[in-house]
């Protein structure tokens, strides 16, 4: 199994690049202390963070909101995933803990500032790439029963032609969410060559030794890029 970017992502967006780190055999079940205290640190600091700000116009945001216009995804009505989340927060809506393995990827996200995902890769072989969306794909929101049929061209994340995240980071399938039974999952990170790479590597690297002390679990870290388009999982 492999992560890749396709081409095409890159001839949009050559700054694009994306940490990632794959877990296996976590065990979900389980009550972790230490993350639910991780992510009430993230945020009560982001609560203070932008406290009367607006999120949208801050620097650590712009470079998401400007690539998504590159995209042709309007982030107004499709924000970025970590946009949404200090958003939330900073509107005082607090957010929900989920499970430890999305409460942990929320945690080291608000801290770094830095959109992840979470995916359930099951005991899939087939590969998750970003690329484009073409005739034939399908998308299950989170708590539906009905599949979406995402816009031709659209940036997704899919393994197969079942997507994953629709508008690049906008918004998780129903179809790779995590539960307490998860154990193989995928962690990508996007961020920017150009804008916030070291920064995303030091999330990453933070991510990578949490889940291996807590979880006591094997990992495999990389980071994908116009250079190296393409990692083993």
């Amino acid at each position: 199994m492999k992560f890749k970017v396709e081409k095409e992502i890159f001839d949009k967006l050559p700054e694009a690049c994306f940490g990632v780190v794959m877990a296996k055999e976590i065990d979900n079940s389980k009550v972790y202390p230490e993350i639910e205290q991780l992510l009430s640190d993230g945020i009560q600091t982001a609560k203070l963070r932008f406290e009367g700000k607006k999120v949208k116009e801050e620097a650590d945001i712009l470079p998401y909101r400007e690539a998504f216009r590159t995209l042709g995804i309007n982030p107004n009505k499709y924000p970025c995933s970590i946009e949404a989340l200090f958003t939330r927060i900073a509107k005082g809506k607090g957010m929900p803990f989920i499970n430890p393995v999305v409460d942990l990827g929320n945690a080291i996200s608000l801290k770094y500032t830095l959109p992840m995902g979470v995916h359930d890769l099951g005991n899939s072989n087939e590969d998750i790439c970003i690329r484009f969306a073409k005739d034939g794909d399908v998308f299950l929101p989170f708590g539906a029963d009905k599949e979406e049929i995402p816009d031709i061209g659209e940036v997704i994340y899919a393994v197969g032609q079942q997507v994953r995240t629709r508008r690049w980071t906008w918004r998780q399938s129903e179809n790779g969410k995590i539960t307490d039974k998860s154990t193989n999952i995928f962690f990508p990170i996007d961020g920017f060559s150009n804008f916030n790479r070291e920064q995303l590597i030091i999330a990453r690297d933070e991510l990578n030794s949490l889940i291996k002390q807590i979880f006591n679990c094997e990992t495999i870290v990389g980071i994908v890029d116009v250079d190296h388009p393409e990692m083993e999982l």
